[in-house]
């Protein structure tokens, strides 16, 4: 498990800190209590497990693999909610990388497995009441304003 990919790092050696699309995909994993599992992730934010593609995946395996690292469970059957992207995506992170993402999001309510987080990219990681959320960061606040607004 590697939280920057081989990949992106090659991309970064070659055109540094300036701006990339990268592609990835979230997940709104949904319990029988229709409770929501988010992860802490370690830069202090609560969000929904995800993360990006590698080459060679589907948006979808990009979600199951993603899902199975920080949490544990396989996902069965995904349903495609939205495809985000614009402005309101781009990201410059503390060490000064830029990106404008594109993101898929899925919801699943048909998983197996026992929680496990990852303690790589996740300090926590639990299902919350929908009414109950803690603070999300900004990216992730677009995709369940999404949600809850269908």
């Amino acid at each position: 498990m590697n939280i920057l990919s081989d990949y992106i790092r090659e991309l970064r050696t070659l055109v540094g800190t300036r701006p990339l699309i990268l592609v990835g995909s979230v997940v709104i994993v949904m319990n029988e209590d229709q409770q929501i599992l988010l992860q802490h992730r370690r830069d202090g934010d609560w969000g929904l497990p995800g993360g990006l593609m590698e080459p060679g995946e589907s948006l979808e395996d990009t979600a199951r693999r993603e899902v199975r690292e920080e949490t544990g469970l396989e996902l069965n059957k995904l349903s495609l909610l939205d495809v985000f992207s614009g402005p309101e995506l781009y990201l410059k992170l503390k060490n000064g990388d830029e990106l404008y993402s594109v993101t898929t999001l899925y919801l699943c309510n048909d998983f197996s497995g026992d929680l496990v987080s990852d303690q790589v990219e996740s300090l926590d990681i639990r299902f919350f009441n929908i009414n109950d959320l803690p603070k999300l960061n900004p990216a992730n606040r677009i995709y369940m304003d999404k949600f809850l607004n269908q």
